[in-house]
């Protein structure tokens, strides 16, 4: 069984979402051995100054690394990151379970996004929209395409 991880920045607080994503933890669970952590988002006053928000990221991207596994394919979401279709979902699950990694590790980063040193380690850059979403959404969001993109790779009856 394939693993996939989730790295998200920031504990999910609002129940709609958390219910949103349990249902898609729980439907993955046929595809995938899911695992999602959560980080503690750095703290920083009501109107951080560019620096300061830099230094936050770094410390957030030091804890991200210390989670990743060995051996895997990291796609860091970002709004500059390559916009791809449900399809294109699909062909990334296929691609990092043919390149022989043990782990797809999503990384979704808290409300000032992800360490630019970290975007650039990544294997790929995915963008869901030019538009901005919550963090919160953004992981339900990326669930439910994870799974589309299974079932689009089983041939189900979900996507249309």
């Amino acid at each position: 069984m394939r693993r996939v991880m989730v790295i998200c920045v920031g504990r999910m607080k609002e129940r709609f979402y958390a219910g949103a994503a349990a249902e898609y933890i729980k439907r993955l669970s046929r595809y995938c051995k899911l695992e999602i952590v959560e980080l503690p988002e750095q703290r920083l006053p009501e109107n951080p100054v560019p620096a300061g928000i830099r230094r936050a990221l770094a410390k957030e991207a030091e804890a991200i690394r210390a989670k990743l596994p060995p051996s895997s394919a990291v796609a860091a979401m970002c709004i500059e990151g390559e916009l791809r279709s449900s399809e294109g979902m699909a062909r990334l699950l296929d691609d990092a379970a043919a390149g022989g990694e043990k782990c797809l590790v999503f990384l979704v980063g808290g409300s000032f996004g992800l360490d630019e040193g970290l975007k650039k380690e990544a294997w790929v850059r995915l963008s869901m929209s030019p538009m901005t979403f919550p963090h919160h959404l953004a992981r339900v969001m990326l669930l439910e395409q994870i799974y589309r993109g299974f079932q689009i790779n089983e041939g189900g009856k979900y996507h249309k």
